[in-house]
């Protein structure tokens, strides 16, 4: 009997939700059927999203991919011969050959797609654990040092270096340290966290494990959005393989040294994004921003010493104790090092995830990968770093994914999310969403966030219907000056900003009458 075909279908969410179950089950039937033998695995998304559901044959000239699937197109599939690699109308070539994966560079996301997600087997085939085994190694001001010396920033969107932050952890005296993962991804257009949890949760499990060797923490605890049942379910039977492993608890890898970790699943607060929010939850309060300082590296959860990080700054911490921080310091430019994974949303084309090294262009980004914009109109304006994030025109298209290029402009990085808009949009009506979203989801704490963003809403209400505009305008910039400087958190004070880049670059979409807003 010859050996059965492996056949890759993701059972990741964006591929579930258009079909990717029902593909799975349509291509076991119709093997089933020809007696065909074929092992079906699912795999992680590739992050090619207008592809989905993607499959891919391993054939022994490598792995073909075909897609986007239906179940309708699994008996024609069969026919062509897809199981040798075939061709067939939605033979994409060899995955690895697919320009949009071929000019990326994928190091956090390096196996997502590659694998069962679950096969914790397949995960050290692939590299996995060797940072791990690295760090378990070192004394754990080795681990700090070679964080810091990578460059690696937090990718959750302040952008703070990683390796600061773990120092200030590792200097704090205290009986109990933790580790706290931020995974209440809810910014708009981001999905990155999402993916990795659910294509590779074994990398979020070392990097967690890692920081906790290196500033004594025994415990972690991941915070989860409550909208993500599928990483919920990969990450509890991760989690709780790696116990059996050896790979989390009391005597990691037989070295006598600890750390274990838990899942807890928020409740669908944004503001429980902000790090010290997310910490009252934990704690059982509700959600709201603490003072600071003190720092959470110094005192955080239940008052001990605590590192939060986001998925992907943790993920990509293995890599860094594996390859060595001048590796990953090698990517990217100026003061940002590494890579970013950029999640390409809204009216584009081509959507999905694109892991660059920073440098690139925000132009490139849109069109060399995006493909432009899906209505096939010109592309008006980006908001990048999620719904507090700046309006891009396209004059500011050439800039590089870079920080601090970002920060020159008024605009932030965040979490690497672009949700792209053609010229049909109205950016008055974008920029009173902004603050209508402060207004929704600000928790309460500080007058600035929680009564200004309100009045703001009034405000561009009034702006719009014309009444004394100048005046409204002046009203509302002072609005915003005020919210920025008052603002306990992020929260109320980056809601200005994509008030402001509205109100700059897109004036006039606050002066037309409003039967002409909607363009073409």
């Amino acid at each position: 009997m010859s050996a059965a075909t492996i056949v890759y279908v993701p059972a990741d969410a964006s591929a579930v939700a258009v079909g990717a179950d029902v593909v799975a089950a349509a291509i076991h039937a119709e093997a089933a059927r020809r007696g065909a033998p074929v092992r079906i695995v699912r795999n992680g998304s590739r992050g090619l999203l207008w592809l989905e559901p993607l499959v891919e044959a391993d054939t022994p000239a490598g792995r073909i991919a075909y897609g986007p699937l239906t179940p309708g197109d699994v008996p024609g599939l069969f026919d062509a011969g897809f199981l040798g690699g075939g061709a067939h109308r939605l033979c994409l070539g060899p995955t690895a050959q697919i320009p949009y994966l071929k000019q990326q560079e994928r190091l956090t996301f390096a196996r997502v797609g590659l694998t069962d997600p679950l096969d914790l087997d397949a995960y050290r085939a692939h590299g996995g654990f060797r940072g791990l085994d690295t760090a378990l190694d070192l004394e754990p001001a080795g681990i700090v040092e070679r964080v810091t010396a990578s460059g690696l920033r937090g990718r959750g969107g302040a952008a703070f270096p990683a390796g600061i932050k773990w120092k200030t952890a590792l200097d704090a005296a205290a009986d109990q340290k933790y580790v706290v993962c931020n995974a209440d991804e809810g910014d708009s257009g981001t999905f990155s966290d999402r993916m990795l949890m659910e294509g590779d949760p074994y990398a979020l499990i070392e990097g967690m494990t890692i920081a906790g060797l290196a500033v004594g923490a025994t415990r972690g605890t991941i915070y989860l959005r409550f909208e993500y049942p599928h990483a919920r379910r990969a990450l509890e039977r991760a989690i709780e393989t790696a116990r059996e492993r050896g790979y989390l608890g009391e005597n990691l890898r037989g070295t006598g040294r600890r750390f274990d970790l838990d899942l807890r699943i928020g409740a669908g607060a944004y503001i429980c994004g902000e790090e010290t929010s997310l910490l009252e939850s934990l704690e059982g309060k509700r959600g709201q921003v603490r003072f600071k300082p003190p720092l959470p590296a110094i005192s955080g959860l239940f008052g001990k010493p605590t590192v939060i990080n986001n998925v992907i700054t943790l993920a990509s911490v293995p890599i860094i104790l594996d390859r060595g921080a001048e590796y990953y310091r090698d990517f990217g430019l100026g003061r940002s090092r590494g890579t970013l994974p950029i999640q390409l949303t809204g009216n584009i084309r081509h959507g999905g995830l694109v892991e660059k090294a920073f440098g690139t262009t925000l132009r490139e980004l849109l069109y060399d990968f995006g493909g432009g914009s899906r209505s096939g109109r010109p592309i008006r304006a980006v908001q990048v770093g999620g719904p507090l994030g700046a309006y891009l025109p396209e004059s500011q298209f050439d800039t590089k994914i870079d920080y601090e290029a970002f920060a020159a402009i008024g605009g932030m990085l965040g979490h690497g999310g672009i949700v792209v808009f053609d010229d049909t949009v109205d950016m008055a009506a974008q920029a009173r969403y902004a603050m209508e979203f402060c207004a929704i989801e600000s928790c309460g704490k500080c007058t600035p966030c929680r009564i200004g963003s309100t009045r703001g809403v009034e405000v561009i209400d009034r702006l719009r219907a014309g009444e004394d505009p100048a005046k409204q305008e002046a009203l509302l910039r002072d609005l915003c000056d005020t919210m920025i400087d008052g603002s306990l958190c992020a929260l109320g004070g980056l809601t200005p900003y994509p008030v402001r880049s509205a109100l700059n670059h897109f004036p006039e979409d606050f002066r037309k009458p409003a039967a002409a807003r909607r363009r073409g």
